[in-house]
């Protein structure tokens, strides 16, 4: 069965798609990778999302326009899919949608929001689309997330050793072969909103203002503080935490200002290859709500945020090896620091095993859409603490209904690349 697979992380800076072949053998699920394209949410969205997510508050007309713009983009972007890599003969889509709110009390989800209608999908492509993947996990008693993990777990059996598979999105997860998964922290989401309120800019590109920052030590110290990364797994976390007024209260804080950045070296070497960051000009300082410090230093010490609780969490599954995927694994500094943080482990990107970094997580949600459609769970309980693997998803019939399949199959135990 040919499928698209459609996510927007919690970056919400574009959709990704990748197209794949997807087929059962024996207990084995073969993906054959197509090829990924993505679309940028135009600036409106973008700014709508914004404007919209927590902490702000929105009202329910703007959900209902969101839900309907991004529906729509993601059509726009389904259709592209379809048509340059699946020479119009794709058979599914499924869509993550945007997370807008991940609703956790106490270590307890409650209720999650993924909001960009399916129905535009399948209008736009004629074809089924699987959406809305996990409310389900979520009233079976888990958390929801990282979704992706059950994928993790089938595609890295049998690998020796305790490969871990992490994900650096604006959120880092992390899956382990016992099915420990969970929410690391935040990857990107910190440094973005730095990134934007200091500069206007949506990501530090090539991570090039952090490469010109030193780490403060002082505001490291006290975001580290950060009572979730003492949570036991499994837990989950997003931008409802951790977004720029989060980090502006810690900015505020006396006696991160007290003591100024101490330079730290740059790590000699990264397993991955990665383009050169481009020259940046000569730190200086940057207002914020409560005082003066160089951005380039903030944006220094959120990297290292990001690769101290990382490897804390990578350490604390007994990893030997890390294939990393997202975002995150463009920025040389941010791998950098996670490879010095994490000495004798190889990090590798998902690129070496068959699944192009930017695009495994939407080949994760093609696989999860596969396995609604043939009647199969798309969770394991270790991961997420449900109390039984779920069915996820709903699903919106295309202009034919819904494809014939076959019932009453073997729930898979690998997943091949081939």
């Amino acid at each position: 069965m040919r499928v698209i697979g459609l996510m927007s992380g919690t970056s919400y800076d574009a959709i990704d798609a990748a197209a794949a072949d997807l087929r059962l053998d024996g207990d084995s699920l073969v993906l054959r990778p197509l090829g990924m394209v993505g679309d940028a949410y135009g600036a409106e969205v973008r700014d709508a999302l914004a404007a919209a997510l927590p902490p702000a508050a929105t009202t329910l007309a703007e959900a209902c326009r969101l839900d309907t713009l991004i529906g729509q983009a993601f059509a726009a972007t389904a259709l592209r899919a379809d048509r340059e890599l699946c020479d119009g003969r794709a058979e599914l889509v499924a869509s993550h949608g945007q997370t807008v709110y991940h609703w956790t009390d106490g270590g307890q989800v409650r209720g999650t929001l993924q909001i960009g209608q399916p129905a535009w999908i399948a209008e736009a492509t004629g074809l089924p689309v699987v959406a809305d993947l996990r409310p389900r996990d979520i009233a079976a008693g888990g958390q929801g997330a990282p979704l992706v993990s059950l994928v993790d777990l089938l595609w890295l059996r049998g690998r020796p050793g305790t490969p871990v598979a992490l994900n650096l999105g604006g959120i880092a997860n992390l899956t382990a072969p016992d099915g420990t998964a969970f929410d690391t922290g935040p990857a990107g989401a910190l440094i973005d909103a730095a990134v934007h309120h200091f500069t206007g800019h949506a990501y530090d590109t090539d991570g090039a203002l952090a490469a010109r920052g030193t780490v403060h030590e002082p505001l490291l110290r006290r975001l580290l503080d950060e009572p979730y990364y003492a949570l036991p797994a499994p837990k989950t976390t997003g931008k409802e935490l951790f977004h720029r007024d989060y980090l502006l209260a810690a900015l505020a804080d006396p006696a991160v200002l007290a003591t100024p950045a101490v330079a730290v070296e740059p790590a000699a070497s990264v397993a991955p290859a990665a383009p050169a960051a481009p020259a940046a000009p000569a730190a200086t300082t940057a207002p914020t709500d409560t005082g003066t410090l160089a951005h380039q230093d903030v944006i220094a010490t959120l990297t290292r945020l990001t690769a101290r609780t990382v490897a804390d969490a990578v350490r604390s599954v007994g990893a030997t090896e890390v294939i990393a995927s997202g975002g995150g694994t463009r920025n040389p500094v941010l791998m950098a620091m996670l490879a010095e943080e994490l000495p004798g482990v190889p990090l590798h990107t998902s690129d070496a095993l068959g699944l192009p970094a930017a695009a495994k997580e939407a080949y994760a949600f093609a696989v999860l859409g596969f396995l609604t459609l043939h009647g199969l769970a798309g969770t394991d309980p270790r991961s997420t603490g449900a109390r039984h693997p779920s069915v996820l998803g709903s699903v919106t019939p295309g202009r034919d209904g819904l494809p014939r399949v076959p019932r009453g199959l073997k729930q898979p135990v690998r997943l091949v690349i081939g």
